[in-house]
């Protein structure tokens, strides 16, 4: 108490002590450090004073993890090795302890796996194929179907799966991979040996599956690497999930290589034994899966030790295929002899007349099938052309013979002499031509050259016009009908008339027809003006017809329009440059009364066993049938009057001569068996130029005509 007026006793107050601050205030906790000892911390006191009334205590922080470096710290040291290992004696203080092993033999398995798994997902397969393994030829043949050439730089055809036998497939399966259709697209154990065999031996052959082999056959190159041998692997084992085992094996046995210059089992076939692959039995398969192995080590025509390892091999496979179920013992027991290959591959007669006759067929294949140059030369084509072996070959050895006989008789100028020639059926086909001496040194095709003029040769298509579309002599009025007995004046040197008068040329000449020797003939039929080659009544025929309507005429038969040149009278005397493969169409368009088929040459094209559509060849009627038995009727007597003892035995056949007034070609056209074939003699130097030259002789006489002797020949006439 205080007294009034007076100071605060000082006796009477209570007086405490003064505390730090933080001592008051502080928590002590008990921490347990990594080392297992206990220390104090003051935040951790429990001694505090409680909260106010009302006061809500905040919850405390979790206690933090140890910290990562803190864990590595505490487990290093069990982890690294200890050498030498204490409780050890002896060598065995050096040697790791199977925990250690173990979590080596994890680790490395672990990685390889990331990394064959990260290789495997970047591994793509190339769009592009090896340039060999899509290369394929394109392959010929005669009518008959036999082979008549192939082009291409490699030897190669597709076949489909299904077109090889099965034998056939499981002798190379037995022979190169009899697992192939369970294991997964790759031998672990193949692969392991190669690469020890690189690093060993330097050689990386043997122990691929037939998944890696085509890998590496359209895919990679032959580089024995162990970088080639992995991508071969992770290529592999991708194809296996993206391909079924079938196309797979189809792939494998179209690309390998048989040698003899072959690629796939149907050029091996061929090769070795000169048939398809869907004609081997099972024994001579097993000879051409031997070859698998190495062709060079294989052929039995290379050496009598390749001989020795090839029989050897081919009994090994037959006797494989007994062990995995692929032939039965007695099967196996009937094949004790081993199937001897040609000595020699089956070749073709390439560079001389065939080149003409492939030629040929290309241009009208491609044309035909809508294929471009870029599509035909990938190959793989069959073409199966129209050509007959055995007229081919006698249309060549008789103009070989009259070459031969020109040359004796004629030795300075035969050396420019040439001789083009063409066989056509009535139906369109074109059976023979003859393009020249040989393709390897003259690429120039007289069969389809379109060069001289046609002269008397073309006077059927001026009758066949007249005789269809009658003639004027006015400028109005309907047409005359013209017979087969209507007469012309057949004299030389006879003017050329208009309704309005005498023709005149550009440079102001009247023209005149001209015979040959300049004969007189006096009124004549046009039968036999045709039957006898006489000129003046033909010129004044095709000016009396029309020389629009003589040139649509011909054209319709067979000839092109290309071939003809300025509209003047001189078009009635053949002043067409047709070919001899044209010329030979339109005396076709005769024999078949009338109806004409575009000349062609490709009966049919597959692709790797697939048929290839083709555009039919373009017919149409050209001439009524009774017009074209009347020009038939005038050719069989011009053939009979020019050879009458050939006639009495071949009472059918028509021909005709055909003479230009320059003395620049003969020719001879005629038809018989329904076949047209045309040959035409002339003279051209192709160092210089193309224009013809006198013939001076090499074509022979009216009498002993050269090309009448190349067609009779031909035809086997003679």
């Amino acid at each position: 108490m205080t007294r009034a007026g007076q100071e605060p006793d000082e006796t009477m107050q209570l007086k405490v002590p003064a505390l730090p601050p933080d001592e008051t205030v502080q928590l002590r906790t008990v921490k347990e450090d990594l080392s297992g000892s206990k220390r104090t911390d003051r935040t951790d006191r429990t001694d505090a004073p409680p909260p106010a009334p009302g006061h809500r205590r905040r919850p405390s922080r979790p206690t933090a993890p140890p910290r990562l470096s803190a864990v590595v710290a505490r487990w290093a040291p069990r982890l690294r090795p200890r050498y030498p290992r204490p409780g050890r004696t002896g060598w065995r203080r050096w040697v790791p302890s199977w925990r250690q092993w173990l979590g080596a033999v994890l680790t490395f398995l672990g990685l390889t796996t990331a990394a064959l798994t990260a290789a495997y997902a970047a591994t793509d397969i190339p769009e592009n194929l090896n340039s060999y393994a899509t290369q394929q030829d394109n392959v010929y043949f005669w009518s008959d179907g036999t082979p008549m050439a192939r082009t291409g730089w490699v030897r190669r055809q597709d076949m489909p799966l299904k077109d090889i036998p099965e034998d056939v497939r499981w002798a190379v399966l037995a022979a190169e991979n009899a697992s192939f259709y369970s294991d997964p697209g790759i031998s672990l154990s193949g692969v392991t040996r190669a690469v020890w065999r690189t690093f060993g031996e330097g050689d990386t052959q043997g122990g691929s599956t037939i998944t890696q082999q085509y890998v590496k056959n359209v895919y990679l190159n032959q580089d024995r690497s162990v970088g080639r041998k992995f991508t071969e692997a992770m290529l592999a084992l991708k194809l296996d999930n993206r391909m079924s085992k079938d196309d797979i094996l189809e792939g494998y046995l179209n690309t390998s290589w048989f040698g003899r210059g072959t690629y796939g089992m149907q050029r091996a076939a061929q090769a070795y034994y000169g048939k398809d692959v869907g004609e081997l039995n099972v024994s001579e398969a097993a000879f051409l899966a031997s070859l698998l192995k190495g062709a060079a080590l294989y052929d039995p025509a290379l050496s009598g030790a390749n001989h020795a390892r090839a029989v050897e091999r081919w009994s090994w496979i037959l006797d494989r295929m007994v062990d995995i179920g692929r032939l039965s013992p007695a099967e196996r027991a009937m094949y004790r002899t081993f199937p001897e290959p040609l000595r020699q591959g089956r070749t073709y007669d390439t560079g001389k007349q065939s080149d003409y006759l492939v030629e040929l067929a290309a241009q009208y294949a491609k044309k035909a099938a809508r294929l471009s140059d870029q599509q035909f030369d990938l190959g793989g084509y069959q073409i199966y052309t129209t050509f007959d072996r055995e007229r081919e070959t006698a249309l060549t050895d008789a103009v070989t013979k009259a070459r031969e006989q020109a040359r004796k008789d004629h030795p300075a100028t035969a050396r420019t002499a040439h001789y083009g020639a063409a066989s056509v059926a009535a139906d369109g086909r074109i059976l023979a031509v003859h393009g020249g001496p040989d393709h390897r040194t003259q690429g120039y095709n007289e069969s389809n050259a379109t060069t001289v003029p046609a002269g008397s040769a073309f006077q059927p298509f001026v009758y066949a016009a007249a005789l269809h579309h009658g003639v004027h002599k006015t400028r109005e009025g309907a047409a005359t009908e013209v017979t087969s007995q209507t007469l012309y004046d057949g004299d030389d040197g006879i003017p050329v008339m208009t309704p309005e008068g005498p023709y005149w040329d550009r440079g102001g000449k009247q023209v005149k027809a001209r015979n040959d020797g300049g004969a007189d003939h006096g009124r004549i039929s046009l039968h036999r003006a045709l039957a006898l080659s006489v000129n003046t009544p033909f010129m004044q025929l095709g000016m009396d017809t029309g020389l629009d309507k003589v040139r649509r005429t011909a054209e319709a038969a067979g000839l092109l329009g290309s071939s003809f040149g300025p509209q003047v009278p001189a078009l009635s005397l053949g002043s067409a440059t047709p070919s001899a493969i044209r010329m030979a169409s339109g005396y076709a368009t005769f024999a078949a009364a009338g109806t004409h088929v575009e000349p062609y040459s490709v009966a049919r094209i597959t692709r790797n066993g697939a048929q290839v559509r083709l555009a039919k060849p373009v017919s149409r009627r050209a001439v009524p049938a009774k017009v074209a038995e009347q020009v038939q009727s005038a050719l069989r007597d011009a053939f009979a009057l020019a050879h009458p003892a050939t006639a009495a035995s071949a009472p059918r056949v028509t021909g005709k001569t055909g003479t230009t007034q320059d003395d620049t070609a003969v020719w001879y056209v005629g038809t018989a068996s329904s076949v047209s074939t045309a040959v035409v003699a002339y003279r051209i130097d192709l160092g210089k130029s193309l224009e013809p030259l006198p013939l001076k002789g090499v074509a022979g006489t009216p009498a002993d005509s050269v090309p009448y002797d190349i067609w009779a020949g031909a035809l086997g006439l003679d």
